[in-house]
């Protein structure tokens, strides 16, 4: 795909502003990041510049939030990660995810809940929410988005005015897949990120939150994603059901 470069909207005194742990990233690695992989940027004028949004993005890397964090503030905005509760054990990590205003979620849990009322917090703030539905970078043989969680469903429930935004990505696993512990940076590895129109969910909207249409909705969420993947692949959308993987141990019925 011929993709078109695309101006930075962040500019001094311009766009949300980042607190001292948003700053400090930014000098940290905001830098090596942009000089390690070579990304290009789709329809950023998509991210609004104000208000709350849910941006729910394919995950294809272990690197790749890095990435979509990049982008969403070079896209002039601040991005709040719903992200597994054991980051935030690790000593400076978890202290840095807090100041920076992530969101811990310990799922198949009654916390859960209490991440969904943070979430529903910082979407009442104003603020843009990230969320990877899969819960983890894709276990699909062939790296399509697989089956999702319902956490992004679940919280759509509770915010049904926001927009749910989402983020396609492909490119950086084909130079770093840490399953395989393949780490090739020379050449420069090439990351495309494209942000789509909004999901319309509105078909759910007044139908409650039961187990069925949490499912349902995570289909929708997931299925847009993989159409939005097979776009930027230029390759066909794949027919049939999404990928299913479990960890060991879960149920269907954990959340994001």
């Amino acid at each position: 795909m011929r993709v078109a470069r695309v101006a930075k909207l962040r500019k001094p005194g311009h766009g949300e502003q980042m607190g001292v742990g948003w700053r400090f990233v930014w000098l940290v690695l905001y830098w090596p990041v942009s000089f390690l992989v070579k990304v290009r940027y789709i329809g950023m004028e998509r991210i609004p510049q104000g208000g709350p949004a849910i941006i729910v993005v394919n995950h294809v890397s272990h690197i790749d939030p890095f990435l979509v964090a990049k982008y969403v503030l070079d896209a002039a905005r601040v991005p709040r990660f719903l992200a597994k509760d054991s980051l935030f054990e690790v000593p400076a990590v978890g202290w840095g995810m807090r100041i920076m205003g992530h969101i811990p979620v310990k799922r198949g849990t009654t916390d859960a809940r209490q991440s969904l009322a943070a979430a529903v917090a910082a979407l009442e703030r104003g603020e843009i929410l990230v969320l990877h539905p899969e819960g983890t970078v894709t276990r699909d043989p062939d790296g399509w988005p697989m089956v999702g969680k319902t956490g992004a469903a679940r919280l759509v429930t509770l915010v049904p005015d926001v927009p749910v935004i989402p983020i396609a990505q492909w490119g950086v696993q084909e130079s770093i897949d840490l399953y395989t512990k393949k780490v090739k940076l020379y050449p420069r590895p090439k990351h495309v990120l494209a942000v789509g129109e909004p999901i319309d969910l509105s078909a759910f909207h007044g139908r409650g939150s039961g187990a069925r249409v949490l499912k349902e909705m995570t289909d929708v969420i997931m299925r847009r994603l993989r159409a939005d993947v097979a776009e930027l692949r230029e390759l066909p959308e794949p027919d049939g059901d999404l990928f299913q993987w479990r960890r060991s141990g879960e149920t269907p019925s954990d959340v994001a």
